[in-house]
């Protein structure tokens, strides 16, 4: 007779293990978020609130129901950098890391566990690229850092101590796409400051790219005919999106005094581009969201639906997917029976995948919408522009998640938990095993449309 499976032994599928890895890392940061020490006043912060900020975190999507800076105390600010940099770089990640430094080699679950959170292609690189994707992150945040360290001292007089706190924290915050600000208004207060804004888009930007691009870029950025479909579709399409939201933001918000209306040119692109960057994932903003026309509320909202790249820290459903499903619907149109980019051919699996991934997102967008409607007073502009921030683990903000009922905010932390494990790896979580049909029935055209 077979013996029980023990507790390890019921996670025998690598999604489940990121799942269940990401929820533990979320209780033990509501824990420690709700201890008297981690706020200013010396009270805990209720579970709601801990429970909240810490999955928000985690998640590294950056809303919040209380302000970062005067609510938690240094201790609390501490606890929530630490779960966006374990949430960004991926809880597996650091935990195959470990494993390499303490027993020298890895086993065959571990490669497993960490290529499922790492998406490498070949098994056998699995340490390797942990050990690139931690030090790659640690080195774009400390160039962040140290030039957000430098304008805060010697641009805005800060002491050094302070001035390296701020530039340590937001250098965090921006490369793991977490938007997690020390200021109450974000980043307001600096929409015209190129070296702040630019240095916080750029980390947002490479560390929305995804790490198995970046590899690649930095192996051969200069040869884009030898990039992978991956590299291609993902540097593609970003550069038409974060083009086409500037010009569209530039366009919409010109002469609308709350916003871009008061600022020159200059200032103008400056943030309109940073404004284009941001629903990526970044979560950071830099104008008056508040402010902005409804017609910039729903572009912001399709710009943080398609997030940034795969295996990076930004979220939504990916420009992959998006590129994918972009590709399927170009051959269909052509009445091409293979789907091709570039010189290479589109895999079955990934067109289920991409087709699956798009439309459990909008279905749980839709449904999360509805049932925040209910819970709440607020109009469909501001409920739906929460809902996909929250999906997509942007953090932007029209200024209602501390408005929200408690069971509004139980909502938006579950959607900012689905959002981050993603819902293909939620629900193979779910599931012990693949079923495998062992048989093909006949087949049967379907009219469409």
């Amino acid at each position: 007779m077979r013996r029980p499976p023990g507790i390890l032994g019921r996670f025998q599928h690598p999604a489940q293990v990121i799942v269940t890895g990401f929820a533990a890392v979320a209780l033990i940061g509501s824990a420690l978020l709700a201890l008297p020490i981690a706020t200013e006043s010396g009270e805990s912060a209720g579970w709601l609130t801990a429970l909240f900020t810490a999955t928000s975190a985690v998640c590294v999507t950056g809303l919040v129901v209380v302000d970062t800076a005067t609510h938690w105390s240094m201790f609390g600010e501490w606890v929530v950098a630490g779960l966006v940099q374990v949430g960004g770089i991926g809880i597996m990640t650091l935990a195959t890391l470990f494993t390499v430094l303490v027993a020298g080699r890895l086993g065959l679950r571990a490669r497993i566990f960490a290529q499922a959170e790492t998406k490498t292609l070949n098994m056998t690189d699995v340490r390797r690229v942990v050990r690139k994707v931690v030090v790659f992150s640690l080195a774009c945040e400390a160039v962040t850092a140290l030039v957000l360290t430098g304008r805060f001292l010697l641009g805005y007089g800060e002491p050094f101590g302070r001035a390296l706190y701020q530039g340590v924290f937001h250098a965090i915050s921006a490369f793991n796409n977490a938007g997690f600000a020390l200021w109450p208004d974000s980043l307001t207060r600096y929409v015209t400051d190129p070296w702040i804004c630019l240095t916080i888009a750029i980390a947002v930007i490479v560390g929305g790219l995804g790490f198995p691009v970046m590899f690649e870029l930095s192996r051969g950025w200069r040869r884009p005919s030898r990039w992978s479909v991956l590299t291609r579709i993902t540097v593609g399409v970003t550069a038409v999106l974060l083009v086409g939201g500037t010009l569209v933001f530039l366009a919409t918000e010109w002469r609308n005094p709350k916003t871009l209306g008061a600022l020159d040119g200059s200032g103008k692109l400056l943030a309109a581009f940073f404004t284009a960057v941001m629903p990526r994932s970044g979560g950071f903003n830099s104008l008056d969201l508040s402010g902005m026309y409804p017609t910039s509320w729903l572009a912001t909202d399709l710009l943080m639906f398609i997030g940034g790249g795969s295996a990076g820290t930004a979220g939504g459903i990916k420009v992959t997917t998006f590129g994918l499903l972009a590709f399927v619907i170009w051959a269909e149109l052509r009445g091409e029976r293979e789907v091709n980019i570039g010189h290479r051919r589109l895999t079955d699996a990934a067109q289920r995948q991409a087709v699956s991934i798009g439309l459990i997102s909008v279905a749980l967008v839709a449904v999360s919408t509805y049932l925040l409607l209910a819970l709440t007073s607020h109009g469909l502009d501001h409920v739906l522009f929460e809902v996909v921030s929250a999906f997509a683990t942007v953090g932007l903000s029209t200024g209602i998640t501390a408005d929200t009922t408690p069971a509004g905010q139980v909502l938006l932390t579950l959607l900012m938990f689905i959002g981050r494990t993603g819902p293909l790896t939620l629900g193979s979580a779910l599931a012990l095993k693949d079923r495998i049909r062992r048989y093909q029935l006949p087949e049967e055209n379907v009219i469409v449309g």
